[in-house]
């Protein structure tokens, strides 16, 4: 079926009737109001002066949406039960204007209060020329109307407080905006993902509305107290400091299109676009629950049992759904030993891979596939190649900390419980402190001022060189040979040897430590590195 937009004509009683009895909405998908006095007054100005403002374009549906419920100090009323609502889509800032002056609305921005019914139409001005005849700031010895007075006063008072020498130009005033047409066009019935689409083909700052705002839209309802919104944060932050959260367990760094894909996963198996759109609104509510309980029971085995203990570590954020999928359909239940080992190389081979930097949408749906085979216990199948990782691989690979194979790497070397050298205290690992390659849990074992100074043309940045401290461990180092700063932490903690084991170091000596052979390091750090993940990625089940 072909939609057709209809045009038609509001006037000013006409619109705002509409808005005051409650069909005509904003969405929250909308930006907020942001227009100041100044540019409602040229508005204002356009409409006495007849000029064009422009088509306000509005989606007429029975679909509940959340939308914005005040402006300022004036709360919007709910819309009729059962009733079509109107969801403004182009025109939100000029409508909100005129509202707001009408009204008389006052709104605070920045903690500084914006009175609209501080608007003047000067009386002195020739509406005939092209002066600004509407302002903000009144200026000594000229005559002014508020607009608000304007449209709100009864005309009889008007001229008695102004004077009979105005009384036919605040008449005509009053006439050309309270009988101005204002163009609309109104689709009706569209579906909300036509709709969604013509607010952001028609956004004049030409962002588009993204996934997770037209979710928020399509899945509001008030009688469930459900705004997705709002339980994207809950599930981030909690509803209050005793709450669970991802925050807590350190995996705060979620983004909202992963959260969709989960309850996609666990909803249609599939996690396209196209197919989230599809979910019914009381399908995504009803499952949103057994999803975060899914997705914190991911999250937990991640921690404890992968001993990855932040976000920012992950090589995708994406990886949760699968997780989140994999223990959604196994009750929550704790895996068995061998379906943990399955899940671990699962996540190994996803990162080592870069199995998620393109078509992400159609692997993950294959790997909701595999999750049932690991349900099953047993192994998914894989390329052999894909399943072995070389020293020579890892000697040559650049650190980046956004990089999917070094987070994997990073993910590893993480999972060792590492130990800082100077105290054998436990490496705490922050999210804040691991989102670029110059963060301060990232330590270069070969310190770089040192190697600029004394390896002349080495490079400090390859992955072999890094391992994972605390920050008042990396100042205690600055551009110490490791020689010296490994026999400066020999004095102060008794247990380096096995500090250094749990940084994937074995022996001084070997790795070149002792003499401060850098090359030797690299060449024994990457095939410890090696050995290690390729122990996962062959698991004996």
């Amino acid at each position: 079926m072909l939609l057709r937009p209809e045009n038609a004509n509001k006037q000013y009683e006409t619109l705002f009737l509409e808005i005051d009895s409650g069909q005509i909405k904003l969405p929250m998908f909308q930006r907020e109001f942001v227009w100041d006095k100044e540019q409602s007054a040229k508005l204002i100005d356009s409409i006495l002066k007849g000029y064009p403002i422009g088509t306000f374009i509005l989606w007429k549906t029975k679909d509940a949406l959340r939308s914005v419920k005040n402006i300022g100090n004036h709360k919007l009323p709910d819309i009729p039960k059962g009733d079509y609502a109107q969801y403004i889509l182009d025109g939100q800032q000029r409508i909100t204007s005129l509202y707001a002056i009408r009204k008389g609305i006052r709104i605070t921005k920045d903690n500084v209060e914006i009175d609209y019914r501080d608007i003047f139409i000067n009386l002195d001005y020739d509406p005939s020329h092209d002066d600004q005849i509407v302002t903000s700031q009144q200026e000594q010895g000229r005559s002014y109307i508020p607009v608000h007075d304007l449209l709100t006063r009864r005309l009889g008072e008007l001229f008695r407080e102004i004077g009979p020498a105005k009384s036919d130009l605040i008449e005509e005033y009053k006439a050309r905006l309270t009988t101005y047409d204002f163009a609309t066009i109104t689709i009706k019935d569209y579906p909300i993902d036509i709709a969604c689409d013509v607010f952001s083909r028609i956004n004049t700052g030409g962002r588009s509305l993204t996934l997770f705002e037209i979710m928020v839209a399509m899945t509001y309802d008030e009688t469930k107290s459900f705004d997705l919104a709002l339980k994207y944060e809950e599930l981030l932050y909690g509803r209050d400091e005793d709450d669970k959260s991802l925050a807590k367990a350190n995996f705060e760094t979620i983004p909202a299109a992963t959260v969709l894909q989960a309850v996609a996963a666990i909803t249609k198996g599939s996690i396209r676009a196209k197919d989230i759109l599809k979910i019914r609104r009381e399908t995504f509510i009803a499952h949103w629950g057994p999803m975060v309980s899914s997705m914190f029971t991911a999250v937990d085995f991640i921690r404890s049992k992968l001993h990855v203990p932040v976000s920012q570590l992950l090589p995708y954020a994406s990886l949760l759904v699968p997780f989140t999928y994999f223990f959604y359909k196994n009750s929550n239940k704790k895996p068995t030993e061998t379906q943990a080992l399955l899940l671990k190389q699962f996540f190994y081979w996803v990162g080592l891979n870069w199995r998620y930097s393109g078509s992400t949408e159609t692997k993950i749906a294959e790997d909701l596939k595999a999750m049932g085979t690991i349900l099953k216990g047993r192994q998914p199948k894989y390329a052999p190649s894909e399943l072995r990782v070389s020293a020579s691989d890892i000697e040559a690979t650049w650190f980046s900390a956004s990089n999917a194979y070094v987070k994997a790497i990073l993910c590893l070397l993480a999972s060792q419980k590492p130990k800082n050298f100077d105290d054998d205290s436990d490496v705490i690992l922050d999210n804040s402190n691991l989102k670029i390659s110059s963060s301060r849990n990232f330590h270069h074992f070969f310190p770089k001022a040192y190697l600029h100074k004394h390896h002349d043309g080495a490079e400090p940045n390859w992955v072999g060189n890094i391992t994972l401290i605390d920050a008042a461990s990396n100042n205690k180092i600055r551009a110490k040979a490791p020689s010296a700063y490994i026999s400066d932490f020999k004095l102060s903690n008794s247990k380096l040897t096995a500090s250094l084991k749990s940084h994937l170091i074995s022996n001084t000596k070997t790795f070149g430590i002792a003499d401060d052979d850098y090359e030797k390091f690299l060449k024994k750090r990457s095939a410890a590195i090696a050995d290690a993940l390729n122990y996962i990625l062959k698991p004996t089940v």
